[in-house]
């Protein structure tokens, strides 16, 4: 199971770069002046990922474009989710809800798609080895 906000945060600095072919207005409708800064370091993915990722999202904007426009928001123009409550009018619990109702659908998306990413082996959860407890030859068992 993957962590789809990292899939996600990933996917908008993909996006982001010119080097994507995704034209995506450089602001967000009615999201003027709320947009963070920039930083300089941006994680992306690989432009095979970031295509996958898109045919997902180009899906849910088809379902539903409310959701498809907070992830867009958030994930790819970096506007907080309290900030697009604010915004909204509305309860940021709310937008959460429907975040990650949108991030269900992609991850849905990618798992009917049976398709493995490239960051796929980045996000995995390290294990660590098990340690075996060892008695010293010296210790005295009473």
């Amino acid at each position: 199971m993957r962590d789809m906000s990292q899939v996600l945060e990933r996917w908008g600095g993909w996006a982001r770069s010119d080097s994507s072919g995704v034209d995506y207005s450089s602001i967000a409708a009615g999201f003027k002046g709320l947009l963070p800064q920039d930083s300089k370091i941006t994680l992306s993915c690989s432009d095979d990922d970031g295509l996958v990722i898109e045919s997902c999202m180009t899906r849910l904007k088809l379902k539903r474009p409310e959701e498809h426009a907070l992830l867009v928001a958030h994930y790819l123009f970096r506007i907080p989710k309290r900030k697009i409550a604010q915004k909204e009018k509305c309860d940021e619990k709310l937008i959460r809800i429907q975040v990650q109702m949108a991030e269900g659908f992609i991850e849905g998306c990618l798992s009917w798609l049976d398709v493995k990413l490239d960051m796929d082996v980045e996000l995995e959860p390290k294990k660590l080895p098990k340690k075996t407890l060892t008695r010293s030859a010296k210790s005295l068992v009473m």
